[in-house]
Parts: C-alpha cells; sequence; structure tokens
C-alpha cells in the first residue's frame, strides 16, 4: 500500500504543480473569482424572486422590479469573465492590465453579432442577446480573451507605442501607450470576424459553439466525467495539494456554463436542461461540510470516539465545519497522507455524487436552478436555497448518513490505535 501511495504521489504531484502554475489556468481562476461576488448579487435576486409560498402575481411583480439584479450579473457573466482574462493575464505579462482587460472586452464585442431573432421571427438589429454574453457566449468569450491579451503583450513588449515626454500625467501617457497596441489587436479582431462573414456567412460565436463549447459541455455534464474530476480532487488533496483550486480551473468554464444555462431555463419556466452544474458541485459535495463532505467526520470524531485525540480534534473542527471550512481537520486528523483513512476520503464523494445524480434524474429530487449559493452557507440550508426546494435540504441529510456510514469503520480503528497509545502513555507515567 505504501509503495503504491509513493508511486502515486511521484506521478500526480508534479503533474499537479504544474497545473497549479499554469498561468492560464490560474488567470481563468481568478477571472471566474473576479466574476463571484457579482453572481453571487444576482442569485440573492432569485432566490428572493422565486421564494416557493409567492403567489404568481407577486412573484411578476418582483421581477418586474428585482429582475436587472440578476441581468446585470450573471446574464452577462461572460463580459467579467472575459474582463478578467485580459486583465489578469496582462497583469502577469507586467503590462498595463487595466488596457488588457479593456481591449479583451473590446474584441469580444467586435466576434459578437449585434442582432437576434425575436420570438416572432423577426431579426432585431442594433442590439445584443443575452445569451451570447452569458451561457452560449462563454467559451468564445475566453479564447478571444486569451488571444487579445497575447496579442496586446507582443506589441508592447516590442515597443509599438507612443512615449510621451516627461511630465505629461501618467494617466495620459498610459493611455497613449497603449493607443497602438490597441488599434493592432482591435484590427486582427475585426479582420477575423469580417474573414468568417463575408467568407463563411456565419459568425465565430456560433462556429465556436457548435464545435468545441457544445461538446465540451455535453460532455462535462455527464456523471462519469463528473465522477473523474472528483476522483483527482480527493487524490490531490490527499497529497496535501488544493484539489478544487486545480480540478475546478480545468472544469469551471464547463460547470459554469452549465450553471447558467439552467438558470436561463429556471426563469424562463422550463425544465432544467442539466443536473451537473457548478451548484450542484458545491451544494452537495463542498456544502456538507467541505472537501470530501467532511461534516459527517468531524461530528463522528467528537461524538462518536473514545480517545481523547479523536474527540480534541472532532471539536476543534465542529465550529469551521459547519460552515464548510475543513482545513482543522485535513490537518489535524490528518487526512494528508493517512493512508489509514484513503478509502473513504475517496470513495465517499463518488457514492454520494452518484446517489444524488440518481435520484435528480429520476424526478424524485429537484436538479440545482443554478442559482449560486455561497459555499459556507450550512448543510441543509444551501440545499434548499440550491434546489429551490426542501427535498435538496433531505437529500443533504441521506447524503450526510452515508459518509458517516462509510467512515465509520475506518474512524473506529483509527480511534482505536489513539486509544491504545494513550493508554500506554498513562500506564508510562
Amino acid at each position: 500500500m505504501n509503495r503504491f501511495m509513493e508511486l502515486l504521489g511521484n506521478k500526480l504531484m508534479p503533474i499537479a504543480a504544474k497545473l497549479g502554475e499554469n498561468r492560464y489556468l490560474s488567470t481563468l481562476r481568478d477571472a471566474f473569482m473576479l466574476a463571484f461576488p457579482l453572481t453571487m448579487f444576482g442569485s440573492i435576486a432569485v432566490v428572493l424572486i422565486n421564494l416557493p409560498f409567492w403567489s404568481d402575481e407577486f412573484r411578476e411583480t418582483l421581477n418586474q422590479y428585482l429582475g436587472n439584479a440578476q441581468n446585470a450579473t450573471m446574464s452577462i457573466m461572460t463580459l467579467f469573465v472575459v474582463f478578467g482574462i485580459g486583465y489578469y493575464l496582462s497583469k502577469y505579462y507586467h503590462v498595463e492590465a487595466i488596457f488588457g482587460g479593456a481591449i479583451a472586452l473590446a474584441s469580444f464585442l467586435i466576434l459578437t453579432p449585434f442582432y437576434f431573432d425575436s420570438p416572432n421571427g423577426e431579426v432585431i438589429t442594433g442590439a445584443l442577446s443575452l445569451d451570447r454574453l452569458g451561457a452560449k457566449g462563454m467559451f468564445i468569450g475566453m479564447l478571444s480573451a486569451f488571444v487579445s491579451a497575447e496579442i496586446y503583450r507582443f506589441f508592447v513588449r516590442r515597443n509599438w507605442t507612443i512615449k510621451m515626454p516627461d511630465g505629461v500625467p501618467p494617466a495620459v501617457a498610459k493611455s497613449f501607450a497603449a493607443l497602438v497596441p490597441a488599434i493592432l489587436t482591435l484590427s486582427i479582431f475585426l479582420l477575423i470576424n469580417f474573414i468568417v462573414q463575408a467568407g463563411f456567412q456565419t459568425n465565430l460565436h456560433d462556429v465556436v459553439y457548435s464545435v468545441i463549447q457544445k461538446p465540451l459541455v455535453g460532455l462535462g455534464s455527464g456523471i462519469i466525467p463528473t465522477l473523474i474530476a472528483l476522483f483527482f480532487v480527493q487524490v490531490l488533496w490527499f497529497f496535501g495539494l488544493h484539489g478544487q483550486i486545480i480540478v475546478n480551473s480545468v472544469m469551471d468554464p464547463i460547470w459554469n456554463t452549465l450553471m447558467l444555462e439552467n438558470l436561463d431555463a429556471y426563469k424562463a419556466g422550463d425544465a432544467l436542461p442539466h443536473i451537473i452544474s457548478k451548484p450542484f458541485l458545491e451544494v452537495f459535495t463542498v456544502g456538507l461540510g467541505g472537501s470530501g463532505m467532511t461534516l459527517a467526520v468531524v461530528i463522528t470524531l467528537a461524538f462518536f470516539m473514545k480517545s481523547k485525540q479523536s474527540k480534541e480534534i472532532g471539536r476543534l473542527a465542529l465550529g469551521p465545519g459547519l460552515f464548510n471550512v475543513n482545513e482543522p481537520v485535513l490537518f489535524g486528523l490528518p487526512i494528508v497522507l493517512n493512508a489509514t483513512i484513503l478509502i473513504p476520503w475517496v470513495l465517499a464523494p463518488l457514492v454520494v455524487t452518484a446517489l444524488n445524480y440518481f435520484v435528480m434524474s429520476i424526478g424524485l429530487v429537484p436538479a440545482p436552478t443554478g442559482v449560486s449559493v455561497p459555499w459556507t452557507v450550512p448543510i441543509v440550508i444551501n440545499g434548499i436555497l440550491a434546489t429551490n426546494s426542501w427535498l435538496g435540504g433531505a437529500l443533504q441529510i441521506v447524503d450526510f448518513l452515508i459518509v458517516f456510514i462509510i467512515w465509520y469503520p475506518f474512524l473506529k480503528v483509527l480511534d482505536k490505535t489513539n486509544l491504545a497509545r494513550e493508554t500506554l502513555a498513562e500506564n508510562d507515567k
């Protein structure tokens, strides 16, 4: 077993370290975090509008006055991500980050059609469709932001800039320094848009959505890829690496797109198209005590074990664990590099996630609506908010009991070892 763990660690840790240091993945992670407080605000508005005890008339009134909170945040999430990518990648390259973000945003909008088909078939021109600024435009937005930031950096690094004399205000000097790189970068995107429109009678949004985004989202919405992603989260955490940050850097674009598509359908009163989404992963995994669903572990240690060490760790970790902060038990038990509890650490999230997917797929419990729930909201409450149903909270209680059953025999073995060590220490006094 130890030989296997050593071999696994030697293979995984260099790969994980490279992923964690990759400038594109770290930029993407930071860009999504830039959008996080804005989308959270929009989610709160959606929850308030759609509370189950409102009448239909009152819900419509609330939507009339509060609906823009969601339209101005979650519905245009791609805009924030695009700006964030341009900003953070430019900052990584030590060029003017604010101009990098603005150029990335303009580059994306150059590729975006300023028209859409109305429900009655009429073409509305001179307007942007919200879906192209949200879920449908996510991947083209990310691609255009990365490319524009690289092109902008290329021209700046080669000093294709206008340098103002000393004494000119810094804001003016920086604006003129960005002028030539901005014009050249945006011209390239304008040329690309012209070639696609004139040569192929389409737009790059639809090309990327059909060729790249739709297949990836379809793959990412499946239970098998989700379980594989969770497996790597748990294994990376076992070796002391932040599994969420590393894996989510790759999967967040897909899971967030699924979340936005669910939210659009929920607002329209349609059936939710996906079970897997960002809230599904957060609320029904991290939302049960942190990474690895460790609230059941903490309570088991505090109230069902006999050794002083187990009880002390459980009680110290209980407060943070209720709000899904589980570093005290990760490093205090410890879970990290503890081969005795590797099996439940990896197995419990996989079993619970598979069960949750099954009960939602058969309609027993509603899937998350697409509302983003803060990860620190305690168990049951976050389940109800994410699904807009008490069944979401009830499912979390079932999940909790399953985690308890899987972990209990392994914790009992660990507790017996701790108890024997404490007894021996007492006898030696």
